[in-house]
C-alpha cells in the first residue's frame, strides 16, 4: 500500500500535464489503424533512448524496469502482467496492435492510455523498444 501511495502523485502530475503540442512534419508518424501492420518508424540510438526514458517514467511501474511484468505497482493494484521478455508474449501481436494498446488503453487489463501526452512517433518507438525486451 505505501508503494501506491508513493507512485500514485508522480502517475497522476504525468496524467494531468498539458498536451503534446501537433508533431511537426519532421518528427510526425503515422497513426495506426486497421490497415497498418508493421511499423513505420526506424529506430535510431536517440530515439531508443527517448522510449527507455518514457517507458521508465510512464511504463516500468506496472511493467517492470525489465518488462518482465513485475513492477512496483502489479501486487497493490492485483494485477497480472505479462513478461515481454518471453518471445511468445507478443509474438501473435502486429506492431499497430501494440500501439494501439499504448495509445488507447486496455479497460481488460487496466491499461492506461497515454492518448495525447506521447506523440505518435515515440509511441512507434516504444513498440520497437517493448519488442527489444525479448533479444
Amino acid at each position: 500500500m505505501l508503494k501506491l501511495i508513493c507512485a500514485l502523485p508522480p502517475v497522476l502530475l504525468l496524467a494531468m500535464m498539458p498536451q503534446q503540442p501537433v508533431a511537426t512534419p519532421g518528427n510526425a508518424a503515422p497513426a495506426a489503424d486497421e490497415t497498418t501492420q508493421s511499423n513505420p518508424v526506424t529506430a535510431t540510438p536517440e530515439s531508443q533512448a527517448r522510449a527507455r526514458t518514457i517507458y521508465g517514467m510512464d511504463c516500468a511501474l506496472c511493467h517492470g524496469d525489465k518488462g518482465n511484468g513485475k513492477g512496483d505497482l502489479v501486487a497493490d493494484m492485483h494485477l497480472t502482467i505479462k513478461d515481454f521478455g518471453d518471445p511468445a508474449t507478443l509474438k501473435d501481436k502486429t506492431d499497430a496492435q501494440i500501439f494501439n494498446t499504448i495509445k488507447n488503453g486496455n479497460d481488460k487489463d487496466k491499461m492506461p492510455a497515454e492518448g495525447p501526452r506521447a506523440k505518435d512517433v515515440e509511441i512507434w518507438n516504444l513498440v520497437i523498444y517493448l519488442r527489444s525486451f525479448s533479444k
